[in-house]
């Protein structure tokens, strides 16, 4: 009745692609589009090596956790996707309804994935693997919770691994979470195993 009464007085959904940095977020955006959902992206973030097929990022995503920040233009993304890192998932106003497609992915290669980013950037990597992994370790716990007891907040969860070995069963799993008819085709056809390099 909770989850009635928000569809109700909040409208559509905005659906939210989340997780840990390099965990194929960006990937499950392409096949959003792929499919024929709208999706949020500015384009200001080009593809790279790191991204050969683009980010699709929004920078007003990075202002979120600023206090006293103007959040309002998050209702307007209401009906489209938006990708937004795992960590400011608790920022996000109350007064949408969000459906979270949250990807995982073993921290070991994000770990990798994350290292050979900040090499070819020539980038300091001042934090210990060890310490890394505790850090998301807690975080994931946390955004577990949250994902699980917000009420205005939905989740599914697709695994990287799962997405890359089979994945026309987890763009269905999506298909069927969203509650949409999608380009089931052209969303599998979008992952490319070549590009799990790490």
């Amino acid at each position: 009745m909770r989850k009635l009464y928000r569809r109700i007085r909040y409208g559509k959904p905005i659906v939210i692609v989340s997780g840990l940095p390099r965990s194929g977020t960006s990937m499950a955006m392409q096949m959003l589009a792929a499919g024929g959902y709208p999706v949020i992206t500015d384009g200001i973030r080009e593809a790279d090596e790191d991204n050969p097929k683009g980010y699709y990022e929004e920078e007003r995503v990075k202002d979120l956790h600023l206090h006293g920040i103007d959040r309002s233009w998050v209702r307007g993304t209401r009906g489209k996707a938006v990708k937004i890192i795992s960590f400011l998932l608790k920022y996000l106003p109350q007064d949408n309804n969000y459906k979270i497609i949250f990807m995982r992915r073993d921290l070991g290669e994000v770990l990798a994935s994350q290292t050979k980013m900040l090499e070819r950037r020539g980038e300091p990597n001042d934090t210990p693997d060890e310490e890394m992994l505790s850090i998301w370790q807690n975080h994931l716990w946390r955004v577990n919770y949250l994902l699980k007891h917000a009420p205005h907040m939905e989740a599914i969860e697709i695994v990287y691994s799962d997405a890359i070995g089979d994945p026309m069963r987890e763009v269905k799993r999506i298909r069927d979470f969203l509650g949409r008819e999608l380009k089931l085709d052209r969303m599998a056809g979008v992952v490319d195993p070549s590009l799990c390099r790490n």
